[in-house]
């Protein structure tokens, strides 16, 4: 059971990057159908767990949360242009997202990929401005660390791999380094993000990395338990009825059930270590690491 300090430090932040993320989106863009199916998907429910790693980790070093919202907008844009593009019949083939049609069904696919591009070329230019930070170092090293961790070397490349692998045996390790890159890559640009907007030092920066690393794992593994017990999920109004039978080999086809709570609880524990270092300061990613292992969807 979380404590109710992290349930309602993340509806409030979620409230915050929500709020922005309307602002930033002009509901009365009218030369296209371009800004409507960015706001379709953009503002439809979700975690927003990657907003909510920056916004703690900032507040580790004392940068209060209301800074770091063009940032989170930034980092939330390229998960949901992410999410609209998996849904593609080229990848996913998904129809659901989030509870609702997805962008490419509800819409069609030309106006999804312009909608999954609008969001990602739009998170550069949030990042680029002095609202992300009045330090153009600081702008420019953030708009490095997402721009790498969004790329061929992170969750793009995470994807093609895990593309290429479909129907084909693979291995624990490489299995680990396809969650690494499609998922951890992001979180662990989300927290570094934080500890670079509160002037973190390098040494800071990596703990906290390890530790997003860590929580991207725990996350995935925690999925594939989840979509192990439950199977294929047919009801079209619950909020992750887009998820289909995978055809793609699982941490649990691997090494089995057992094993993978197992592994969660380890790196679970591995996580927090990482960041022990900054005490009580932490105590909310801490909290986070729990909320994942914990949750049943």
């Amino acid at each position: 059971m979380q404590s109710i300090t992290l349930q309602e430090s993340m509806l409030g932040y979620s409230y915050l990057v929500q709020k922005a993320m309307d602002e930033l989106l002009p509901a009365n863009y009218s030369e296209s159908k371009i800004v409507e199916a960015m706001r379709y998907s953009a503002l439809s429910h979700g975690k927003r767990i990657r907003p909510f790693l920056l916004m703690a980790s900032a507040n580790i070093f004392g940068f209060p949360s209301g800074k770091t919202i063009a940032v989170a907008c930034a980092l939330e844009f390229v998960h949901v242009y992410s999410l609209i593009h998996d849904d593609l019949p080229a990848m996913d083939n998904d129809d659901f997202r989030r509870g609702k049609l997805s962008n490419h069904k509800k819409f069609d696919e030309a106006t999804a990929i312009l909608a999954g591009d609008a969001l990602l070329t739009y998170a550069f230019e949030i990042l680029s401005k002095p609202e992300a930070h009045p330090n153009p170092e600081i702008r420019c090293e953030t708009i490095r660390i997402l721009a790498s961790s969004a790329g061929y070397k992170g969750m793009v490349g995470g994807q093609m791999i895990d593309i290429e692998n479909i129907n084909n045996q693979i291995s624990k390790e490489q299995i680990v380094n396809i969650h690494r890159l499609k998922t951890g890559e992001l979180f662990m640009a989300s927290a570094e993000c934080g500890a670079v907007l509160g002037g973190a030092t390098s040494e800071e920066r990596k703990a906290i990395r390890y530790y997003a690393h860590d929580l991207g794992l725990v996350f995935q593994i925690k999925d594939d338990i989840l979509d192990h017990k439950e199977g294929l999920i047919t009801n079209p109004i619950d909020e992750f009825s887009h998820k289909k039978p995978k055809e793609n080999t699982s941490i649990v086809d691997i090494i089995g059930l057992e094993k993978s709570y197992q592994q969660l609880d380890f790196i679970k524990e591995q996580a927090k270590e990482h960041i022990r270092i900054f005490g009580e300061r932490a105590r909310l990613l801490v909290d986070l690491v729990d909320f994942v292992v914990n949750r049943t969807k």
